[in-house]
């Protein structure tokens, strides 16, 4: 409808993507990011706290990318349940 393609990229390997694609049943690409240069080339790889434990991940966010391949809208630390609608708002 909104004339998109939708990725999910994490650092995760490609079996646990597909464990995890189909348990969600998703309908879009997972691209693995072992070595999290994608993660770092976006500016979300970054040190994470849990339990009072530092350590590195992925701070979940997502990213529109226009026709032109421009970053058109970015929205980093963004909540699960929010996502999807931030960047379908963005799609317009």
């Amino acid at each position: 409808e909104k004339n998109a393609v939708v990725l999910g990229v994490s650092p995760d390997s490609a079996k646990s993507h597909q464990k995890f694609k189909t348990k969600f049943d998703l309908p879009f690409t997972l691209l693995v990011d072992e070595d999290h240069a994608i993660a770092e080339a976006y500016g979300v790889w970054a040190e994470k706290s849990m339990y009072g434990k530092k350590y590195m991940g992925i701070e979940r966010s997502h990213f529109v990318i226009d026709e032109n391949g421009k970053i058109a809208d970015a929205q980093v630390k963004v909540k699960p349940e929010d996502s999807v609608a931030k960047a379908l708002a963005m799609l317009g």
